[in-house]
């Protein structure tokens, strides 16, 4: 009796772990060429926010995280990124996985982010792009489609980004 009721409880606790790990092994990658998978988030404040919203401008996707040492790092040059060619039609848009809202909106305020950005705490759209690991990019054309992937932190003011940017706007 006793290997039975252990034999139940590891059949038991082995679905309910497959089930709470099973949208990670999904893996819904977006690929260069493809297109990006459409989301609507809505701001603590109330308003949505789609990337439809910005479709015939250059979206540069970026996920991150307050707790992300290399989210941390690449924030400035984001910012001055977006900054530097928002003018020029590229949006940046970020999708924040932070659960805590007093956290990521300290980080806002702290780094003074000037691009749209909104939290997912879900992180379904994350999930939807196959991005599990923080930061990571992807830069979407005027019509919707995935033209690079940037896995990792980025210093977004090198000149090979900036002129890569730059000359496709």
């Amino acid at each position: 009796m006793k290997e039975i009721t252990i034999w139940g409880l590891t059949v038991v606790l082995g679905a309910a772990l497959l089930w709470r790990v099973e949208p990670y092994l999904r893996k819904h990658n977006v690929d260069v060429g493809d297109r990006a998978p459409g989301f609507t988030l809505t701001t603590d404040s109330g308003q949505g926010v789609s990337l439809e919203d910005y479709r015939g401008k250059y979206v540069l996707l970026n996920f991150w995280a307050t707790w992300c040492g290399p989210c941390v790092q690449e924030t400035p040059s984001l910012n001055r990124l977006h900054e530097e060619l928002s003018d020029k039609g590229l949006v940046v848009l970020g999708v924040s996985i932070d659960e805590d809202k007093q956290a990521y909106d300290a980080f806002l305020e702290r780094f003074g982010i000037t691009f749209p950005t909104v939290r997912d705490p879900l992180r379904d759209v994350p999930a939807e792009y196959g991005t599990y690991l923080y930061p990571e990019s992807y830069l979407i054309d005027r019509d919707g489609y995935v033209v690079r992937e940037y896995p990792g932190p980025e210093n977004w003011m090198r000149p090979e980004v900036v002129n890569y940017i730059r000359s496709l706007l």
